[in-house]
C-alpha cells in the first residue's frame, strides 16, 4: 500500500508539473504577475499529495521589501514554505544543476549563489536586493547548510547585506526570521531518533530519501514567524544575523519540545522576549 502511494503521487505530481510549466515559462518570459502565484499553488498541491499539514505561528510580514531568514533541515522545506504565501528562494549554484530540482527552483525565480567564490556575494548580493525592490518576498536558509532537523546551526551574515543594498530604492527593507520544525509523523510526535526520515543532509542520497518521503506521508510541520525587523543604513550586518539566528533557535526549540510533549500548542511564545539584545522589534508602522 505504502509503495501505490508512492506511486501515485509521483504521478499526480509529474502531471501537476507539467501543466503548470508551460504557463509558468510563459509568464516568467513576459513579466507576468502570474510568475509569483503559480509556484505558490504548485507547493500548495505537492503539499497535500505529499501528506504534509503545516500549522503557522504568527504571521508574514505584509510590507515589502521583505527578507525572510529561515532554518533548514531537507527540501521538504521548499515545499513547506513555498506553500505559505508567493515568494522565491536563495540557492546554492549546484542545485540550478540537479535533474528536475533544478528545473523547478529556475521556475520558481530562484536567486542562485556560488558559494565557493566570495567574489560573487556581491553582485548575489544586488540581484537580491534589486528582487526584493521589486515586491518580491525572498527566503534566505541562512544556515548555508541543511541540518538533522534537530538544532540550528550558525547563520551566516555575507548575504543579509542585500537587505541594506535595497535600502538604495526603498525607504524601509524588512527582514523576519522563520523556524520550520517536523513535528511528528502519522500524528505521532517524531521525536530527534526519528526526524533524520524527514531531514535531508550530508551525504543521503535524494532518490531514495524522495522516496521514503512519498510513502510515508503525514508529516506534521510548525512554522513560527518571529517578529520583523526593520532594517536601516546604519544596521550592523553581523550582530543582525546574530539576533536573528537566536530568534529562530528559541522559536524551532520551542516546536520541537512541543513534539516531544506531543502538544504543539506548546509552542506558542513570547515573540518580543525571543531578540537576545532585549530591545524590542519594530513593528511595521511604529
Amino acid at each position: 500500500m505504502e509503495q501505490i502511494k508512492a506511486v501515485w503521487t509521483i504521478l499526480l505530481l509529474t502531471l501537476v508539473s507539467l501543466v503548470l510549466i508551460p504557463p509558468q515559462w510563459v509568464a516568467m518570459k513576459f513579466a507576468h504577475p502570474v510568475q509569483r502565484k503559480l509556484p505558490h499553488f504548485w507547493h500548495r498541491i505537492a503539499s497535500r499529495l505529499v501528506g504534509i499539514r503545516v500549522r503557522q505561528i504568527g504571521k508574514p510580514e505584509d510590507a515589502r521589501p521583505l527578507l525572510i531568514t529561515a532554518n533548514h533541515a531537507s527540501w521538504l522545506d521548499i515545499v513547506v514554505v513555498g506553500s505559505l504565501m508567493p515568494l522565491s528562494f536563495i540557492a546554492k549554484s549546484e542545485v540550478s544543476g540537479w535533474p528536475i530540482f533544478g528545473l523547478l527552483a529556475k521556475l520558481q525565480r530562484t536567486v542562485f549563489v556560488n558559494r565557493t567564490r566570495r567574489s560573487d556575494t556581491g553582485n548575489v548580493a544586488n540581484a537580491i536586493a534589486e528582487r526584493m525592490s521589486q515586491g518580491d518576498a525572498m527566503v534566505l536558509f541562512a544556515e548555508g547548510t541543511s541540518s538533522d532537523g534537530n538544532y540550528v546551526l550558525p547563520f551566516r551574515s555575507a548575504l543579509l547585506g542585500a537587505a541594506t543594498r535595497a535600502l538604495g530604492k526603498k525607504d524601509e527593507v524588512w527582514v523576519q526570521p522563520l523556524s520550520i520544525a517536523f513535528h511528528s509523523l502519522h500524528g505521532l510526535p517524531m521525536g530527534r531518533r526519528h526526524r533524520p526520515h524527514v531531514a535531508w543532509y550530508g551525504d543521503m542520497e535524494l532518490a531514495g530519501h524522495l522516496w521514503g518521503v512519498f510513502k510515508a506521508g503525514s508529516l506534521d510541520v510548525v512554522v513560527t514567524w518571529g517578529p520583523p525587523v526593520r532594517v536601516s543604513a546604519h544596521t550592523d550586518r553581523k550582530a543582525l544575523s546574530s539576533e536573528l539566528e537566536a530568534c529562530v533557535r528559541s522559536m524551532a526549540s520551542a516546536s520541537l519540545r512541543a513534539g516531544l510533549s506531543g502538544d504543539a500548542g506548546s509552542a506558542e511564545i513570547n515573540q518580543s522576549a525571543l531578540f537576545s539584545s532585549g530591545e524590542k522589534p519594530v513593528k511595521a508602522g511604529d
